[in-house]
C-alpha cells in the first residue's frame, strides 16, 4: 500500500495559504537554497504521484510547464509524474499524465493508495487537504516551516477533527531558515524519507 503524504509550505503560525506573498516557488535569489532543493528532489524521488485540487492544479499547470531555466528539477518532475486532480467541473486537464478524479473522494484516494507504486503527495490544495484529514487516510505530514508569522490565513489544521496522534520521524534545518518536519501516524509504518 502506498503512503498518502501531505506536504505543505507553512508559516510558524500554521498558515498554508500563500496568497499573502510569503512564499515563492523560485525563492529568494540571494539565499542559498541548494540544501532545500536537495530535500525537494529527495521527496520527488520517493513519490510517483501528485494529488491536488483543481485550483492548485490550474496554478501549477500555468506556471511549471513554462519554466525553461528551472535548475531545481521541479519542472521536469511535475511534467513526468502522474498527476491526479480532484474536481467535479474539470473535464480535460490539458497537461500530460494528468487524470481528473470526480466522485467519492475517499473511494478514489483509497483506490490510488491500494495500487502499487511510491508515495502519493498532496501539496497546496487547502480545500482538498481539509477534506482528507478527517478521513483518516493521511499517512504522513511533511511540513516545510518558513520563518514567517502572518496571524491570518487558512491553516493546515483549521479544524483538528480527525487528526491522529502524530510521531516525529525527521526534522531538518536548511541554510535558508526553513525547517522540515516529518510526522507520521503513531503506530504507522515509517515514512519513506526517514
Amino acid at each position: 500500500m502506498r503512503n498518502l503524504v501531505i506536504t505543505e509550505n507553512i508559516t510558524l503560525d500554521g498558515v498554508i495559504d500563500a496568497s499573502e506573498g510569503w512564499f515563492s516557488p523560485a525563492g529568494d535569489e540571494e539565499v542559498d537554497r541548494s540544501d532545500l532543493n536537495d530535500a525537494l528532489l529527495e521527496q520527488a524521488d520517493a513519490a510517483d504521484a501528485v494529488l491536488v485540487g483543481r485550483v492548485t492544479f490550474e496554478e501549477m499547470r500555468s506556471y511549471w510547464p513554462l519554466q525553461t531555466d528551472d535548475e531545481t528539477g521541479v519542472t521536469e518532475y511535475l511534467n513526468n509524474v502522474s498527476k491526479y486532480v480532484v474536481s467535479s467541473t474539470m473535464k480535460d486537464p490539458k497537461w500530460e499524465r494528468s487524470t481528473v478524479l470526480s466522485g467519492d473522494l475517499e473511494e478514489n484516494v483509497r483506490k490510488l493508495k491500494g495500487e502499487s507504486g511510491k508515495d502519493i503527495v498532496v501539496t497546496g490544495s487547502i480545500t482538498l487537504v481539509h477534506a482528507l484529514i478527517p478521513l483518516g487516510i493521511v499517512d504522513e505530514y511533511r511540513l516545510f516551516f518558513y520563518p514567517v508569522v502572518l496571524g491570518r490565513g487558512a491553516r493546515l489544521f483549521d479544524d483538528a477533527t480527525g487528526v491522529p496522534n502524530l510521531k516525529l520521524f525527521d526534522s531538518r534545518q536548511f541554510r535558508s531558515g526553513v525547517v522540515l518536519t516529518c510526522y507520521g501516524r503513531e503506530g504507522g509504518r515509517v515514512p519513506a524519507l526517514s
